[in-house]
């Protein structure tokens, strides 16, 4: 006697189930989702600085209510220079509805005392969010000069977090001379592309820029920016959204004509 498919199914229900199950696999669950944005030049005269802050503010307390979001990295020049903007700007950032953290760029001319008191943690700082790993390096210094980040520091904290099952780097100004702005740091860019757990590293800084650039088979990010008085048409930020499976994504986000821009699919580590 033949049986239809359908009566098979009927006769053994475990199996329908498992039929369905192989049809349609789960999709990864996602784990982690954040933001990065820099460049806000908190103070920069002859901008509209405080408007520029209204909405970045607005975008991602926005992101966070309708998407999720686990925090937000600003990525360095956050003020414009004058040191006692740091203060206001921070007062500023509080009406963000979850966690934020930051580095400094060429334009947070402040001394380092000052930045720790200030953030409470020093400008160069790392921190884990369950098996991934923040790297927040410093690119600069009180007299706003471009710097190679600590390669010391580097070295320790890809060591320290050789076990994790990934490291995202953020240093304001990019060790490479792919664009207008970038410095020569050929130690730092060695160290972080053989370190296999190191899944991308992300930039401020040149405000023009929000693709991505290649070496060594890791990406390196740019976000625009948010504030100034140059750069990109648009002011946005970038979004990363990490999965279970160990794949993540990025894309750059545009909030006023509310385009996804320059997409990036990642794997874990090699």
């Amino acid at each position: 006697m033949r049986f239809a498919r359908r009566d098979i199914l009927k006769l053994f229900p475990v199996l329908s189930l498992f039929s369905l199950t192989a049809q349609k696999p789960l999709a990864p669950r996602m784990t982690l989702r954040f933001a990065v944005a820099s460049d806000g030049h908190y103070g920069q005269p002859d901008t509209n600085f405080e408007g520029a802050h209204n909405d970045i503010i607005r975008w991602l307390n926005q992101e966070k209510l309708q998407k999720g979001l686990d925090f937000v990295i600003f990525n360095g020049d956050l003020i414009h220079n004058e040191p006692t903007l740091l203060y206001d700007l921070k007062t500023t950032l509080k009406r963000l509805t979850f966690p934020f953290f930051v580095t400094r760029g060429n334009h947070d001319r402040v001394g380092n005392d000052v930045w720790r008191d200030t953030w409470g943690y020093p400008t160069n700082h790392s921190f884990a969010r369950g098996e991934y790993v923040f790297l927040l390096g410093d690119t600069s210094n009180e007299k706003g000069e471009y710097l190679c980040p600590d390669v010391a520091w580097l070295r320790g904290e890809l060591a320290k977090y050789s076990a994790k099952k990934g490291i995202f780097v953020f240093l304001h100004i990019t060790p490479a001379q792919w664009t207008a702005h970038g410095v020569d740091c050929p130690e730092v860019r060695q160290l972080l592309e053989k370190t296999p757990n190191v899944l991308a590293i992300f930039h401020g800084h040149d405000h023009d820029q929000d693709g991505h650039k290649t070496s060594g088979g890791k990406p390196y990010f740019f976000d625009g920016h948010f504030g100034g008085s140059w750069g990109t048409t648009y002011k946005g930020y970038r979004i990363v959204e990490v999965y279970d499976d160990g794949t993540w994504q990025s894309y750059q986000y545009n909030p006023t004509a509310a385009p996804v821009l320059n997409s990036y699919s990642g794997k874990g580590a090699s």
